[in-house]
């Protein structure tokens, strides 16, 4: 499949929202700083030293939403550095608030299509990738728009470091075993678990999560490692 083809293909819809003062303070404040636009077709590799301003781990959090997940884990976990990346403008300006409210350092903000994001990431470069409760897409005619399909896996196995981390998220338990079967037969990567995981303590309880389970959905959580 060419770039092209990838490109015209969404993994997300387009998210228009109006950004509250606190959000948009924020965003003017921190943005010039720690933001990163993502612009199609652009290859320009990633410097993440650069960007970062230090060598550590790096964990890329795709999809962050509202980016309360992405600020608990990044407080806790200061020696690592977290790229989060998003299309809704709103939740790109809750995440830099958060930032501010609570001094992170190891916080950088992306604005655009996740996997054009990848294609600037260095092999080898991401100490883990997240994916937490990505859009399911549940229409059979949609299904090549999900985040979890063969090359999309491919290209995010090559961007960890071999012991990396890749772990998705789910209340659609559909969603999931295609999650499992494209995972497992990618012969780059590992199960870590031999099966769905047990809820890792270190993933906080994300809005979505709590809307799957008042709704009666079951949580599955998917680790794989890089061989």
């Amino acid at each position: 499949m060419s770039d092209t083809t990838e490109r015209a293909i969404r993994t997300f819809h387009p998210r228009r929202g109006r950004m509250s003062n606190r959000h948009a303070d924020a965003f003017a404040e921190l943005w010039p700083r720690l933001g990163l636009t993502v612009v199609d077709g652009d290859r320009t590799p990633l410097d993440l030293r650069e960007l970062f301003g230090r060598d550590a781990p790096r964990v890329l959090e795709i999809g962050f939403g509202m980016g309360d997940a992405t600020a608990t884990m990044a407080a806790a976990d200061p020696g690592r550095d977290y790229l989060g990346v998003e299309v809704h403008t709103p939740g790109i300006g809750n995440l830099l608030a958060l930032v501010a409210e609570h001094g992170l350092t190891n916080v950088r903000v992306a604005h655009g299509d996740a996997m054009e994001l990848v294609r600037r990431l260095p092999a080898g470069s991401l100490d883990a990738v997240h994916s937490f409760f990505p859009d399911p897409w549940p229409k059979a005619r949609h299904h090549k728009r999900r985040l979890v399909q063969p090359a999309h896996v491919a290209l995010l196995r090559e961007r960890l470091r071999p012991g990396g981390t890749l772990h998705c998220a789910t209340d659609w338990a559909h969603y999931a075993e295609a999650m499992a079967e494209t995972l497992r037969a990618d012969p780059g990567l590992e199960d870590v678990y031999g099966g769905y995981a047990p809820r890792p303590q270190h993933r906080p309880v994300t809005k979505f999560e709590q809307r799957g389970v008042r709704a009666g959905r079951e949580i599955f959580d998917l680790v794989y490692r890089r061989r």
